[in-house]
């Protein structure tokens, strides 16, 4: 059996992770950390911060989510990311265009195994 491959794996996560970031995000607010634990505990294995957090300010410069200092409880103000409503639409529209990108590459698949 062929092992799974690690570039393979970051190359698809690079496509998607924008998209995975406003979804965990429009579920509920959080820090850069935060995600990180998020991405982490969905199965991505460890995204480091120096991968969120200029997407992070991708998104933001894009209007997808805007942020807030909060007080941190030991250590600086830390920023605090939400979806905004422009984020919420590219959400949706990335969501529908998941759909049907996945379901024709199973549909590939599927006869690839036949």
């Amino acid at each position: 059996m062929i092992a799974a491959d690690p570039e393979r794996q970051a190359q698809l996560l690079r496509g998607v992770l924008d998209m995975c970031l406003l979804a965990l995000l429009a579920g509920e607010p959080a820090h850069g950390y935060e995600l990180v634990r998020r991405m982490e505990a969905a199965g991505f294995g460890s995204v480091g911060y120096g991968t969120i957090y200029p997407l992070l300010t991708r998104l933001r410069r894009l209007g997808l989510v805007a942020n807030e200092s909060q007080v941190s409880p030991s250590g600086p103000p830390r920023k605090v990311y939400a979806v905004t409503a422009a984020g919420r639409e590219h959400l949706e529209a990335w969501q529908r265009q998941w759909i049907g990108f996945t379901g024709t590459v199973d549909s590939i698949l599927t006869i690839a195994r036949s």
